[in-house]
This record gives C-alpha cells, structure tokens and sequence, in this order.
C-alpha cells in the first residue's frame, strides 16, 4: 500500500505548489504588469515616475514678467536693478516644485531692435532686459519660463540667442522659439515635458495646431508631466473673456484658444497656462487636466499698463497627482503698479475676478472657486 500512496501524495504536492504559484500571481501586480506588457515593460529612458509611490506635485504659475528694459536707456530700468521685485510673492513662489512665468522680452545686454521693431524705439514697448537679472528671476524660484510671446523678436536672433544662454547657466529651463520648441528635465525623480506657443514670428505656432499636438505627444510618450504654456488672444481691458471662436487683435489671428487648449490636453498636455491679454481670464477643468485662460501681468514694470484690471496679479497655486490630474488649487491675489512693484491683495481681488470670469464663460468649468480663492473640483451628479 505504501507503494501505492507515495506517488498519489507527491502528485497532490505538486499540484497544491502550482495551484499556489498561479493565485500569488494573479495577486502580485507587478506580475500581472509584465504578463500584460505595461508599466513593467517601459523604457527607463522615458518615463520615471512609475517608480516612486503616489506622489504630489506642486505648481505655482504667474503671468507676464517683464522686469524692465534698458532700451533705449536706463529711464524703463527700475531703480533699485529690479532685486526687490518678488519681495512679498517669493515664499508662494519658492516652495513649489515646479515654478513657471513668461518672460515678455529678452535677456540681453547691448544690441539694436530688430528693423520692423524699430516704429517702436521711442515708446519704451521693445524689452530688453540685461541679463544679470535673470539672478533675479533664479532666486525667485523660478525653474521653467515661456519665451514664446510678441516681445520674443524684439532684438532679433542676438536677443533670443542670449537669453536662452543666459537662462541655460542658470539651470531655468525655457521653451518657446522655434530653434527650441520643448525641453525635458528631471527633478525630485519626475520627468518633466514643457512646451510654450505663441502665434508670433520665431516663436512655435499655436495657430498651427496639428504640429501642437504632434510635439506635446511626443513629450507624453518621453514623459511623465507634460506642462503646456500658451501666448494668446487679445490685449486689454476688452478681452477678459474667452470666447467661442478664433480671436483677431488689431489685425493678427491671436488663436481660437480653447480649440487649442483642448487640443493640447487630448494630445497629452497635464495642465495648460494661458497668457498674453495682460488681463486675468476665467479656468476650467478638462478632462481632470487644468487650464488657465490667462494669468494676465505678474511682474511688468513700465512699458505695460498696469491701470485697473491690469494691475490684478494673480499667482496660481496647483495640486496634481502622479497622472497629472488636478487635486485642488488656490489663486492667490497680489497687484502691482509702476510705483510700489508687487504687493499682497488682502481684498483678494484677482481671485474673485478670475471666479466671475469662470462662471460667465463657462457653463460647466468642472471647478469651484471661493472668494479667498480655493479652487476645488466639481462633484458630478
């Protein structure tokens, strides 16, 4: 009988040692990742962040920053070389991850304005800033700037050469001309896709946006946020809102924006920063991807109106998640003018206009805003 039951019983063993194997990988999600051919099987070349536990990241993002211009001379600097600029918004702008504005002119010392510009000359409206005030701009925090706007040719290829050379040595990372249209980086063990787009000359189309949607997907697949800046629409007090449609500005196609916009989140973009009006627009969610119409000016000393609604600063602070989906967000309200520079809003007034401007734009902008500024997702029903 002995004979006869040690072979049944080691079969029996084998069998429990199998059955055990196959429920333990049903149950091991990494098994079932390299069984399907996902995450497991992607490149460590491309994308990071699958490596690490659930993380959060921070953004904050401003507007417009032009911090004075030495052209045609010293009368458009600020006094004190611009070093007091960002004296109150330093901490918000600091403490994020990833810091973002658009810098309305270039990094560069001497050098003439490009010919077309040159109407301009005497209107202080050509910007070049000198490039040791891209310190500035450095110890402020910021780490990623958009250099694709209507002051991006004000000097022509020497302007938009040293500014890239002088952002470069700062270790800021900027995109936006047409000779650099995307830039990818890792910080914290994210990597991270930006691309800027403007529809001026030797800047990246946004008019064109198939060509978009090509190089914002081309970062998804090589990384894992994608952080998309836009320079777009009409200027002024009479373009606060988003409309429907292409916008025309004296004559130039300044974008359909939200064509653009949502063509940029469906290509892969995780959040998306509008600016160029010089005014504040209303925000929505897209696809749990954030947009901002636009952030209007932050830091514009002279040669930008800052009467009025001009004047609003706001400063976005976001909340995402390792996918990109947007958690939770806060405006923070500041105003500036030409005298005082950047002050804090205690009357919160960017916040509450960027509120009115979403809710009239916007029927369903999958967010809500509070007074004080607290940005929360919608609850659908």
């Amino acid at each position: 009988m002995k004979g006869f039951f040690l072979p049944v019983m080691k079969a029996r063993l084998i069998l429990f040692i199998v059955f055990t194997s196959l429920i333990t990988a049903c149950n091991n999600p990494k098994a079932q990742k390299s069984v399907k051919g996902g995450a497991a099987n992607t490149p460590a070349s491309t994308k990071v962040i699958d490596t690490l536990p659930d993380t959060t990241i921070s953004i904050a993002a401003v507007g417009d920053i032009m911090l004075g211009s030495s052209y045609p001379d010293s009368t458009f600097l600020p006094a004190d070389g611009a070093k007091n600029t960002f004296k109150y918004p330093i901490e918000n702008l600091s403490k994020a991850d990833i810091t973002f504005g658009n810098l309305e002119g270039v990094l560069l010392d001497t050098g003439a304005p490009v010919g077309y510009k040159l109407r301009f000359q005497h209107q202080g409206y050509l910007f070049r800033m000198p490039t040791k005030y891209g310190a500035i701009l450095k110890d402020a925090g910021f780490n990623i700037l958009s250099v694709g706007n209507n002051h991006s040719n004000d000097f022509d290829y020497a302007g938009r050469k040293s500014t890239i050379k002088t952002l470069d040595s700062l270790a800021i990372t900027a995109a936006g001309f047409k000779s650099q249209p995307f830039k990818t980086f890792i910080k914290d063990g994210v990597k991270y896709g930006f691309c800027a787009f403007s529809p001026n000359g030797q800047t990246v189309s946004l008019l064109q946006i198939a060509n978009a949607k090509s190089i914002i997907s081309h970062l998804k697949a090589n990384s894992d946020i994608v952080i998309v800046s836009f320079h777009g629409g009409g200027e002024g007090t009479e373009y606060e809102h988003v409309p429907d449609s292409t916008e025309i500005f004296k004559g130039e196609n300044r974008g359909d924006l939200r064509r653009f916009t949502h063509a940029a989140v469906d290509a892969g973009a995780d959040v998306v920063i509008g600016h160029g009006p010089h005014v504040a627009r209303g925000i929505e969610l897209y696809k749990k991807r954030l947009i901002a119409y636009s952030l209007g000016n932050f830091a514009t000393y002279k040669g930008v109106s800052v009467a009025g609604v001009c004047g609003l600063a706001p400063l976005l602070k976001l909340q995402i998640d390792k996918k990109g989906e947007f958690l939770s967000g806060q405006i923070i309200s500041y105003t500036q003018n030409h005298q005082v520079g950047i002050r804090p809003d205690t009357l919160n007034r960017a916040a509450i206009r960027i509120k009115k401007l979403t809710e009239a734009d916007f029927t369903q902008p999958g967010l809500f805003i509070s007074d004080s500024g607290e940005i929360t997702p919608a609850v659908l029903n």
